[in-house]
């Protein structure tokens, strides 16, 4: 299976957005509402949750379940990735260079939505 950035990106901003208090460590099957994304099935967003685990974009304690996480919020590099990528112009524009370059890492993407919203705030700020 192909990793998919745009559903690795979807399900950040979804895992970001759960209702949580502070200690709060929930399972997350991936047949859950709360990470459905239209289009994928069962299998891709497994995959992907999986994959969002290895990145080390997420918190969690306890056990793993067999199919899906256990999910206690996301880590420092976690809120990273989804601050760089969260608005919808500058993950356009970080897919497009990713793609003009021939080819992307996790750390290559956030470097360029980070280098993307830098060049915003020098010319907001007229630095």
């Amino acid at each position: 299976m192909k990793r998919d950035m745009d559903l690795i990106r979807e399900l950040m901003l979804k895992l970001e957005s759960l209702p949580m208090e502070y200690g709060d460590n929930v399972p997350i099957p991936p047949d859950t509402a709360a990470v459905q994304v239209d289009g994928y099935s069962f299998d891709q967003i497994a995959y992907h949750l999986d994959l969002i685990k290895q990145a080390g974009f997420i918190e969690r304690s306890g056990s793993d379940l067999g199919i899906g996480i256990m999910f206690k919020g996301l880590s420092w590099s976690g809120h990273d990735f989804v601050d760089s990528v969260r608005s919808p112009d500058v993950w356009d524009k970080t897919k497009q260079a990713a793609s003009a370059a021939g080819g992307f890492s996790v750390e290559l993407l956030v470097f360029a939505a980070k280098t993307y919203l830098e060049g915003k705030i020098k010319g907001l700020i007229g630095g």
